[in-house]
């Protein structure tokens, strides 16, 4: 499960399914279930963005399903030809087995079966313009997989799931992150490997708090940067804010309490990479 960077496997097979008993239809329909992914450490992505951005970025495949009926479809076959030539099976099933599949009643027609890559804590060495994002106890697939989308739009470095953060290989947040997870480095650490890390941290490790007196756009943000968002309800927890060289707030003018945690972890980052940020000419 540690890395799911494409190895050198022996061609695929060609596989045609139409019986919704087959075990290949219930392994792949298991994968909605975490502790399935994390048995396996494969996951499933839907529709074929996502699964040529997979391709495309080196991932591992296991197996590629399409319906018959885009057989013919060339983008399609270029991605057979390539999963096979990589070491995955293709797949060829009817409308009605991809819907079982996907659980879906409009499936996508190309679903692929990826291993999972997480990076090991110990191996995150930011150099000094690095931009982490930690994430603790997010419960939100949604919320996830657009922070992860952030990231990889202002060109930060990667994400830390603390503790019992959701599954990024979730068919929700695989959504939601609209491919960037096959570009943005993911590291799972326990909340006692993280305290280590933060402790160490050798630039500034900000989080956003109630109680933080400093606004967030006059903070200093000396590189390399750990932003450390809490969870959706009940924020940062006081363990990490008080581990933080940084607490800061972000101003609010209207009746609303708070910002949805995707939305602030956007607007922090958008501050942090403001000057790395620039529009093209």
């Amino acid at each position: 499960m540690a890395d799911g960077r494409q190895k050198t496997r022996p061609p695929g097979k060609v596989l045609h399914i139409t019986s919704l008993a087959n075990p290949v239809v219930k392994e792949i329909r298991g994968l909605a279930l975490p502790k399935n992914r994390r048995a396996s450490g494969q996951f499933v992505a839907e529709g074929q963005k996502l699964v040529t951005d997979a391709i495309e970025a080196g991932w591992t495949i296991r197996r590629l399903v399409h319906s018959a009926r885009v057989a013919d479809d060339a983008q399609v076959g270029r991605l057979a030809a390539t999963a096979r030539t990589r070491g995955g099976d293709v797949v060829v099933v009817s409308e009605a087995v991809l819907a079982k599949m996907t659980r879906r009643e409009n499936p996508q027609t190309v679903i692929g079966v990826f291993d999972q890559h997480l990076t090991r804590p110990a191996a995150i060495r930011p150099g000094p313009d690095a931009v982490w994002v930690a994430l603790e106890q997010v419960r939100d697939p949604g919320n996830l997989g657009t922070i992860i989308r952030t990231v990889d739009a202002v060109g930060a470095a990667g994400v830390i799931l603390v503790g019992d953060t959701v599954d990024p290989f979730s068919i929700e947040a695989v959504r939601a992150t609209m491919g960037s997870i096959f570009h943005v480095p993911l590291a799972r650490a326990t909340p006692e490997e993280f305290a280590r890390m933060i402790a160490a941290w050798p630039g500034t490790s900000v989080g956003t708090h109630l109680a933080g007196t400093v606004d967030y756009r006059t903070a200093g943000y000396r590189g390399p940067v750990l932003l450390v968002m809490g969870a959706e309800q009940s924020g940062l927890s006081p363990e990490l804010a008080a581990a933080c060289s940084t607490l800061v707030r972000i101003p609010q003018a209207g009746k609303a309490d708070s910002l949805n945690l995707a939305v602030a972890t956007g607007v922090m980052l958008f501050e942090i990479r403001r000057e790395a940020l620039k529009l093209d000419g």
